[in-house]
């Protein structure tokens, strides 16, 4: 019987950190240079901007409840092997995570400076 619960344990381990699937979303299109842009393209990027931060944010969600379920419980039950199968699911699932708020910050940015220098060139 004793067996049967590390074994047990380690498929649950894996099978909850692969129960939801997080998409990752398309990232917007190349976002145009503010100081030659129209307002339209300038909106249209804006919106496909919110819609992938939308997106993106969703994912990140996902992202950290994964995270959440890779987290043993109560790691002192795991055997050496099982904390370190979790672990590195941990870490694989948080490097994701922070590479996709990582991307994110970078594609508001990229965005923010090309509004910025639309806008100066409006004035």
């Amino acid at each position: 019987m004793k067996a049967w619960i590390p074994l047990t344990l380690a498929l649950a381990l894996g099978t909850v950190a692969h129960a939801e699937d997080c998409t990752y979303p398309r990232a917007p299109g190349a976002i145009p240079d503010g100081n030659t842009a129209t307002k339209e393209q300038m909106i249209a990027s804006k919106n496909d901007v919110t819609r992938y931060n939308t997106e993106m944010n969703a994912y990140l969600d996902c992202m950290s409840r994964q995270i959440d379920a890779a987290t043993p419980k109560d790691p002192s039950k795991l055997s050496k092997e099982e904390k370190a199968k979790s672990q590195a699911q941990v870490k694989v699932l948080t490097e994701k995570h922070d590479a996709a708020v990582d991307e994110l910050h970078s594609v508001a940015d990229r965005f923010n400076t090309q509004l910025k220098a639309y806008k100066a060139k409006q004035q």
